[in-house]
């Protein structure tokens, strides 16, 4: 909708209008690493960032959320969505969001998940420091970025900040911004393109191919092999922007009649999983973790292409960075599938 440029000594002075605004969710460092949190002092905002531990998906889908509360058969709600901001969100990360959007959007909408979302303004921000693992340059391309409400870009005196929305507009409506000249939104275009050029890490196959190939391979013993070193950690779930299965529980006061409902990030890695009650037992329908191991990729290659408009994956490499026994990144794993 508008382009407006802020020099690189007002970039503070930006964040901070957003704080008197509302709460704003940025990268902030944690000791070598980044993380999504509320900024208490602009001065710890970190766009120069290389990826974050979680994605940012956790503002909306928090990894454990109260969904009720619940005494003496009366139930309240915990919904208390509260607006903010997220600023500095990565392309893929929004990409991510997108696709996360539709998925608990689809048929029995997720109120809970979409409460959050929708009063949230999404601020994307362009790769600086690209993550050594990604591969965003070379997947889910052909997926159009959509979702946020304003993009920053570091050009080389400052940032141009492009407004997409009503709500992106409304928010800096007041903030006196100066345009942006076309000399200025032309290096921006320039200066994100040349992000996916520099992504680290590439994957040379067609998302079709790889999707039609994974397929054929469902009863091949190469999962074997290639989950043999993994410790079902689920940890390749959990800090994964796309994944978004979880559990319910329920936690009961001491006097029984009361209690709440939440429910908590869940990995399809993990043995339990997949473990579901029988009569006089349980059943675990994926008890081989090489089953694990190809659902993941199944999921993340093949069964939701055709939902998303792209593979359930953006290429952020955190699955990779995460993984103690390195057999995670999608990017060994597709390469040995398509060459063997």
């Amino acid at each position: 909708m508008s382009g407006y440029y802020i020099p690189s000594e007002g970039l503070q002075s930006f964040a901070q209008s957003l704080m008197a605004k509302m709460p704003v969710v940025a990268p902030v460092a944690k000791g070598k690493r980044f993380i999504f949190d509320q900024l208490g002092d602009v001065a710890e905002l970190r766009l120069d960032y290389d990826t974050t531990v979680l994605p940012p998906k956790k503002v909306f889908f928090p990894p454990k959320q109260d969904l009720l509360e619940f005494d003496e058969g009366k139930a309240t709600s915990c919904l208390d969505p509260q607006a903010k901001v997220l600023l500095g969100v990565h392309p893929y990360d929004i990409k991510a969001i997108s696709m996360t959007d539709k998925l608990f959007s689809d048929n029995y909408a997720d109120s809970n998940y979409l409460a959050n979302r929708e009063v949230a303004v999404i601020i994307g921000s362009n790769v600086q420091t690209p993550y050594e693992r990604a591969f965003y340059g070379s997947i889910a391309q052909d997926l159009e970025l959509v979702g946020h409400d304003a993009f920053l870009t570091k050009i080389s005196d400052g940032y141009v900040l492009d407004v997409v929305t009503e709500k992106g507009e409304k928010l800096i409506a007041d903030l006196g911004l100066a345009d942006a000249s076309a000399e200025q939104t032309s290096e921006a275009e320039g200066v994100n393109a040349k992000a996916d050029e520099d992504c680290p890490v590439k994957l040379p196959f067609a998302a079709g191919d790889v999707s039609e190939k994974v397929r054929n391979s469902f009863k091949s013993e190469i999962w074997d092999e290639l989950s043999k070193d993994c410790f079902s950690c689920g940890s390749c779930n959990l800090v994964c922007p796309t994944c978004y299965c979880f559990d319910v529980q329920d936690e009961w006061g001491l006097g029984a009649s009361n209690g709440k409902r939440y429910r908590r990030w869940d990995g399809c890695l993990s043995s339990e999983f997949s473990e579901v009650s029988v009569q006089g037992g349980s059943e675990n329908f994926r008890e081989n973790r090489a089953e694990r191991y190809r659902h993941r990729f199944m999921r993340k290659t093949a069964y939701l292409n055709d939902k998303l408009g792209a593979p359930a994956c953006v290429g952020c490499g955190r699955c990779a960075g995460a993984c103690t026994a390195d057999i995670a990144d999608p990017v060994n794993t597709i390469t040995r599938i398509m060459e063997s």
